[in-house]
């Protein structure tokens, strides 16, 4: 029959142990037993660490024989004197103390589990999903977890000083237009309709601008029925916010606040604020990307002017056709981008979008360049000059349509970047992206969408061509960037409802289609709205940069897997007819 707690109350978490000389009680998991006959050796884990337990000639005989019976992953509750230790451990926080162990209780039992309890575990995470609460014991998932929850407390922490009110939004809304596929929740009083669990509460903290509560902060759950990757998840956490009655400058001023206070807080780091900003188009120009990485430079530079008049076809009939050559080079990068590695990045490039992929290598004394033979002589030195490209060094060049060339030369950067090693490992480098157009170009649908979604502020000074020329019109729109993962996205809001229904129908949007989807928000705003804007960001994305993990899986406690299934819990998964036919459902399963 297994003990009780009656009559012990834990006094300390074992690693946090202090006062050599008083009696303390713990309690945890058992991560090792050392049994050396007349000795023995308890570690004892909880979530902020290990303490050594002992068990001697000392020990009463009942204590001892029950000591006999622990096994990994039990769980104890021990009592006893807290003693220096003589064979000092300095791998742990308590490795200079020990406890003798006076009243010992076995408060469950474990079975020897499908993998052990170690923080350098080998065991394929397939498995360890399987028994996520298993691999949840360990120090690394339970710090990164402990870490979201201080990046957590400290955004409560930051806005509620800042004059912000936690309001919560409904989990189940209308479904809108928002840019993913929404996750549908039937209706069982109402035959045939759905709610939508949110990808954003965007309508609600808008109406809540409006209602006057002009700053307001949720740390809302989203969620997207979107294909899956390392930095993403089917249902995430965002610290939301809105507020009332300020510009750009200010939203982006009091965020950078709470991110100097965060990385101050959490990782005991200073950041220089106000932080950096790039315009969208210098970001694309520069970086191939509107989310740069820019701790590392190889930026892209334009070579149009220089290769205008070569009579390399690729070339000029790109620039000929409103497109552009442009290229990156990679220093000192000759030894390592062998021939055989420029034919892989040129498939890489071909990939993503690209016709193929120019270069010149100078790793002998002269310079190997791919289309020399359709240049005049000066012209590959003029190449050469212009770049800065010297021996050693590798030359990248696309030429297409800019809305090729950029992001194909973008992710060149990051891939030869890592190649090559000049991508650090550490080092934060913050940095907004702003003035985002408001629209771009769809190919499949031939018609222009939003780039964010519909309610976001056109720029006072691109309102003259939202019907002459959509390509020019720029957003009152900023992302905060961190080492090349978008952080955070937000905008300044639409208030004017005549410019909101005129933005409608910009998108193709319907009257009946305006009414249906936004009809309540559009009456909302007739009867008056202040100014407002704000953003979401991240915490899934935050904790996972500042904890140095490399999936959203590492900080979040229960996740989903690239096909949006638990793999503990086995969700999502069949149910009965009877709750089909309350909900007014019949499923149809797509034969494979």
């Amino acid at each position: 029959m297994l003990d009780t707690m009656k009559g012990l109350k834990r006094t300390h978490y074992c690693g946090e142990v202090e006062g050599i000389g008083s009696t303390v009680t713990v309690a945890g998991f058992v991560q090792r037993v050392r049994d050396k006959g007349s000795l023995m050796f308890v570690d004892l884990r909880d979530r902020t660490g290990i303490v050594q337990l002992v068990f001697d000639d000392t020990t009463e005989p009942a204590v001892f024989e029950k000591a006999k019976q622990i096994k990994s992953e039990y769980v104890l509750m021990a009592q006893g004197l807290l003693r220096e230790r003589e064979s000092k451990n300095n791998d742990i926080k308590t490795g200079n103390v020990e406890i003798l162990v006076t009243d010992l209780r076995i408060l469950s039992m474990a079975q020897t589990t499908p993998f052990e309890i170690v923080n350098d575990t080998k065991t394929n995470e397939e498995l360890r999903l399987k028994y996520r609460y298993l691999d949840l014991r360990r120090k690394k998932l339970q710090d990164n977890l402990i870490m979201r929850h201080r990046i957590a407390k400290t955004a409560r922490e930051y806005f509620y000083d800042n004059g912000f009110l936690e309001i919560e939004t409904p989990m189940m809304m209308k479904s809108t237009p928002e840019g993913a596929r929404d996750y549908l929740v039937p209706s069982r009083v109402h035959e045939g309709k759905f709610y939508a669990l949110p990808q954003s509460p965007q309508i609600y903290k808008q109406l809540l601008m409006i209602s006057g509560f002009d700053r307001y902060i949720q740390l809302a759950r989203c969620f997207r029925d979107e294909d899956l990757r390392a930095d993403r998840q089917p249902e995430f956490t965002q610290i939301d916010l809105e507020m009332s009655f300020m510009d750009v400058d200010e939203i982006l001023e009091l965020t950078e606040g709470f991110i100097k206070k965060l990385m101050k807080d959490v990782l005991d780091v200073d950041i220089t604020t106000p932080l950096p900003r790039l315009t969208y188009n210098d970001a694309m120009s520069r970086y191939g990307s509107d989310k740069p990485d820019t701790r590392f430079g190889m930026e892209i530079q334009d070579l149009s002017d220089i290769v205008k008049d070569t009579e390399f076809s690729v070339f000029s009939s790109a620039i000929a056709a409103g497109g552009s050559v442009r290229a990156i080079v990679a220093k000192n990068a000759a030894g390592v981008l062998t021939r055989k590695e420029i034919d892989k990045l040129t498939e890489f490039s071909k990939g993503i979008g690209a016709k193929g992929l120019a270069y010149i290598r100078w790793h002998d004394d002269a310079p190997n360049c791919s289309f020399a033979k359709f240049l005049k002589e000066g012209e590959l030195d003029a190449i050469l000059s212009h770049l800065g490209c010297e021996k050693g060094d590798v030359v990248l060049i696309v030429a297409d349509k800019n809305k090729v060339t950029l992001p194909v030369l973008g992710a060149l950067r990051l891939k030869v970047g890592k190649q090559i090693g000049i991508v650090p490992d550490s080092g934060y480098n913050f940095l907004w992206i702003t003035e985002f157009p408001f629209f771009e170009w769809d190919d499949e649908s031939e018609s222009w969408l939003a780039m964010h979604h519909p309610f976001t502020m056109p720029m006072e000074e691109c309102l003259e061509y939202l019907d002459t020329d959509k390509g020019k019109v720029r957003a009152k729109a900023y992302d905060l960037v961190l080492n090349g993962i978008e952080l955070c996205s937000g905008s300044i809001r639409i208030t004017d409802p005549e410019l909101q229904e005129r933005m409608f129908r910009l998108l193709g949007l319907t009257d009946k289609e305006i009414e249906e989807k936004f009809g309540f928000l559009v009456d909302a705003y007739k009867y008056a709205a202040p100014p407002h804007g704000g953003l979401g960001i991240g915490l899934d994305r935050l904790s996972m940069l500042l904890c140095g993990a490399d999936s959203l899986r590492d900080v979040v406690a229960f996740p989903k897997v690239k096909d949006a299934s638990e793999l503990m819990s086995q969700c999502p998964s069949a149910v009965d007819d009877k709750q089909l036919e309350e909900l007014h459902i019949r499923t149809v399963v797509s034969e494979e």
